[in-house]
């Protein structure tokens, strides 16, 4: 299973701050964004931060292992 993790704007898109997702052989990131933007099409309107197991990644071919934490995240501000 792969653990995916929502912030910010994201989880008023998504109406969750996590869930999980099957792992399948071969999946990227890319596959795992494509599968919940056909879900939560607004949410992944909103999403340009990308962290996989705590790591900023940019790279959205880069390969998933299960049990992989996945985090979605808009920009956001604080004060």
């Amino acid at each position: 299973m792969i653990k995916v993790l929502f912030f910010g704007p994201v989880v008023e898109h998504t109406g969750c701050n996590a869930m999980s997702v099957a792992y399948q052989p071969g999946m990227s990131l890319q596959n795992l964004r494509d599968q919940l933007a056909v879900q939560y099409p607004r949410a992944f309107e909103i999403v340009c931060l990308v962290a996989v197991d705590g790591h900023h990644v940019r790279d959205l071919s880069m390969p998933l292992a299960d049990n992989s934490e996945v985090t979605f995240m808009a920009k956001f501000s604080g004060g």
